[in-house]
């Protein structure tokens, strides 16, 4: 499999990284900063300059082409609305524009737990963020992609566990990111989960184990 990741240098991005190439996939990770690119290297992937901003759909697309699976966990990371909504928002948009375009059928998009962050200290920043991650996951879903949206929960830097919680409704919590990368290197290399969004967090279920609950009880069958 060839995956292209988009904030492969990200957190969650670079911990899948290093999962695929370790399993032997072919991984290409994007990087808007000249200085990210030995991290995308050090993953395991190859790095290819990119924006999210400043780049077309044409032009995402020529490097889209050939993959086999679009990841998305970009963000603005805190640096103002302005840029929320360009790289969380119209940057996912112009990804799965260009994925269609390129002909890569599997789209991931890294989202985020709907009751993540939010309470009486919440800011009208946070809750930007918020409505364009929203805004993002319905655009993704109206496409013809074979989209999957996972909805972590309160992202942990401790190591993971390999076990986590997963299912379309689940009660609010946080997860390692180590263990938001096992899932999607899992739900990856199972192509019944798909066009659907799962919530995410810490549990007691093996991820490969979560996923084909999953799949199971979204299809009636065990997974492949």
């Amino acid at each position: 499999m060839k995956v292209f990741q988009i904030g492969a240098a990200g957190g969650v991005g670079r911990r899948l990284a290093r999962q695929l190439t370790a399993r032997g996939e072919l991984v290409t990770g994007m990087h808007r900063d000249p200085a990210q690119a030995e991290t995308v290297r050090a993953a395991g992937a190859t790095p290819l300059a990119g924006d999210l901003v400043g780049d077309s759909v044409q032009e995402l697309a020529r490097g889209l082409g050939g993959h086999d699976a679009v990841v998305f966990s970009a963000g603005a990371h805190g640096t103002g609305p302005d840029m929320t909504t360009a790289i969380d928002g119209r940057g996912l948009e112009k990804a799965a524009d260009a994925a269609a375009r390129a002909g890569v059928p599997r789209f991931v998009l890294v989202s985020a737990f709907p009751e993540a962050g939010r309470g009486p200290q919440s800011t009208e920043g946070f809750e930007h963020y918020m409505r364009v991650k929203k805004s993002a996951d319905v655009y993704l879903a109206r496409t013809d992609l074979d989209w999957l949206i996972v909805r972590p929960g309160t992202l942990l830097d401790e190591p993971g566990t390999g076990r986590v919680t997963a299912g379309l409704a689940i009660e609010y919590g946080g997860v390692p990111r180590d263990d938001v990368a096992a899932f999607i290197d899992a739900a990856l290399h199972e192509p019944a989960l798909s066009r659907t969004i799962v919530e995410l967090t810490a549990g007691q279920t093996p991820v490969v184990d979560a996923v084909a609950r999953l799949v199971t009880s979204s299809t009636g069958r065990r997974p492949s």
